[in-house]
């Protein structure tokens, strides 16, 4: 009777044309109007839009992603329905995410949804394992889902919603999604006056609404069900309080990620660059996440930024994009084996990260080789054309120092001259953030790249890298820490010529003889290589830091601006919990941590 199944999917179609879970077999929505039951059951139920009137913010949660039909007729609503200035966070769950193409035929049935189902539809995540930001242009409107386990997600999500979408399936079908310990978390993320609702009245789900703090009513279902339950948080909604100015000091790639992030969450933004020579200025760029085979939490925070990157660039800035693709070569037969380790991992997409063997390897780059790891997903950009896209105006001006004074900041030049004020500074300076912040624990590092206009191979990692500019290949780099030194040494060509001859001694041999250009900058590192994304440690409210992004700041910048920003305006970020823990720059402070992540 069911048919059509996905190899990544857990959904089947009956014979009646309903989607069914094959897991826990029930129905993704009622074989009534599905539509009409999630307007019903989820959007009145939570008193929408009444709910969110004059609200600037306004978060709703779901436990049960599913087919996407209850935040597309969100969505649908919130259009029509907020004002201007309004933002909409959303935040699902789902274990066991279905494919864009079966959703499109589950959406398909209400084609009133329109643009609501399609903005969804464009932007519909893969089964990777995490957290997930779905971009929803046109509808000021922020969605991540959580791809993992229920009790897992609820751990890891440190957000507040003033609404509930309880959509798990049957209690009696799934009874692990209604547990009391689940229903306790979604009182521990519940808002002031958060609104839940749910199709189901049974007596298990009642008793634990009831103990995680809800008072709780029964309601007429909808369709052949008789009763439903909507849920009330105690308490009323505070006041808003959030900065609406950003000063951002850098004018690299963190800096423009910031910009382009804090203007989408409405803030009028300052990008103040002193016009040094940054780390963002090479000709090309890789976008590759730090490989790790153990499948940790470092691993799982290099795999989710690698993938908002890599989103990003495709989709909001594809004039940057020079090449798709990078092989990431072995050198040693333990790189063969870490590879695939890697490739075997569920923090990439399906066909993300794939082995090469010697024969296909070799024919890739054009020389003899071990093996590889394919990377389909990374990319290479031109940095320039990123920036231009993403930072917007700049104020060109050296900030020698920076002050709070009842709660706004000032920006001064070396003359003791103001130069912005803002409600809240953002660091990113990459290495000179010393300078303005004196415990920053950051340490420099100089590297220098080197180009030439040969051909290029398709982009190569090895521990070194050749890859292709508009107009020839960049290979290198140098690595010499504590140096900070900027000028151009022609020794430096002749060592990234040795590290290239490591990976690819036939490209070196072809460059050898040739006229080389190059380029150093000094990067910022930290001891623990990992980077500063959050409110600086042991300063006044309000400043915040993104930086220490070493040699990966394409890969890393846009979702740590993301996650910088949603702390900045009080919104949700981005980051799992325990992801965010690796990157506080509360970890190298030497006041004990005091702010809850």
């Amino acid at each position: 009777m069911t048919h059509e199944t996905s190899p990544y999917s857990p959904l089947v179609w009956q014979d009646d044309g309903l989607p069914r879970s094959a897991l826990y077999g029930d129905v993704y929505f009622s074989s009534a109007d599905g539509l009409a039951e999630t307007r019903a059951v989820f959007l009145a139920g939570c008193d929408l839009p009444i709910a969110w009137t004059g609200r600037e913010r306004f978060t709703v949660a779901e436990l049960g992603f599913g087919t996407g039909l209850n935040i597309a007729a969100l969505l649908d609503l919130w259009r029509r329905e907020h004002r201007p200035g309004q933002r909409l966070h959303i935040f699902s769950i789902e274990a066991h995410p279905i494919t864009r193409d079966e959703a499109a035929r589950a959406l398909a049935v209400w084609p009133e949804l329109g643009e609501a189902a399609q903005v969804l539809l464009d932007h519909w995540p893969g089964p990777a394992r995490g957290f997930h930001r779905i971009d929803l242009p046109g509808f000021d409107a922020t969605f991540d889902l959580a791809v993992m386990d229920v009790q897992e997600a609820l751990a890891a999500w440190k957000g507040k919603a003033d609404a509930w979408f309880l959509d798990g399936f049957s209690p009696a079908l799934n009874p692990a999604m209604w547990r009391e310990e689940i229903l306790a978390a979604v009182g521990a993320r519940s808002a002031p006056g958060a609104r839940a609702a749910t199709f189901t009245v049974a007596g298990a789900v009642r008793r634990g609404l009831a103990a995680a703090g809800f008072q709780v009513d029964k309601r007429p279902g909808f369709g052949r069900k008789r009763e439903r339950l909507e849920a009330r948080f105690p308490g009323e909604t505070p006041a808003p309080q959030r900065a609406r100015t950003l000063a951002i000091v850098g004018g690299g790639i963190a800096a423009a990620a910031l910009a382009r992030s804090a203007r989408a969450e409405g803030l009028e933004v300052t990008v103040v660059t002193d016009g040094v020579a940054m780390a963002s200025g090479n000709p090309a760029a890789l976008v590759t996440p730090a490989l790790d085979a153990g499948g940790g939490p470092r691993a799982a925070f290099a795999a989710q930024a690698f993938a908002r990157a890599t989103d990003l660039y495709r989709i909001e800035t594809p004039q940057a994009v020079i090449a798709r693709g990078v092989t990431r070569l072995a050198l040693t037969t333990r790189d063969l084996d870490r590879h695939a380790a890697i490739a075997a991992q569920d923090l990439f997409e399906p066909q993300a990260m794939s082995v090469l063997d010697a024969q296909a390897t070799g024919d890739l780059v054009g020389e003899p080789a071990l093996g590889a790891l394919a990377m389909a997903q990374a990319l290479v950009v031109e940095p320039s054309a990123v920036l231009d896209a993403w930072r917007g105006p700049t104020l060109t001006a050296a900030v020698a120092r920076i002050a709070c004074d009842d709660g706004t900041w000032t920006l001064y030049d070396a003359e003791d001259h103001p130069l912005a004020q803002a409600d809240a500074v953002v660091l990113a300076g990459g290495a000179g953030q010393d300078r303005l912040w004196p415990q920053a624990p950051l340490k420099p590092v100089r590297g220098q790249a080197s180009w030439t206009a040969a051909p290029s191979p398709p982009p190569v990692a090895f521990g070194g890298y050749a890859i292709p500019t508009r107009g020839g290949v960049l290979f290198g780099a140098t690595h010499d820490r504590g140096e900070t030194t900027s000028q151009v040494r022609q020794a430096d060509d002749r060592r990234n010529l040795d590290i290239l001859a490591k990976g690819l001694p036939g490209l070196a041999a072809r460059l050898e003889n040739l006229p080389l250009e190059g380029r150093a900058s000094v990067r910022a590192t930290t001891a623990d290589h990992l980077p500063l994304a959050g409110p600086a440690p042991e300063a006044s409210e309000g400043l915040f830091v993104l930086g220490g992004l070493g040699g990966r700041g394409f890969s890393l910048a846009p979702l740590l601006a993301e996650h910088v920003v949603a702390a900045i305006v009080g919104a949700p970020s981005p980051l799992p919990a325990p992801l965010a823990r690796l990157v506080d720059p509360e970890r190298f402070s030497t006041v004990q941590p005091s702010r809850a992540l």
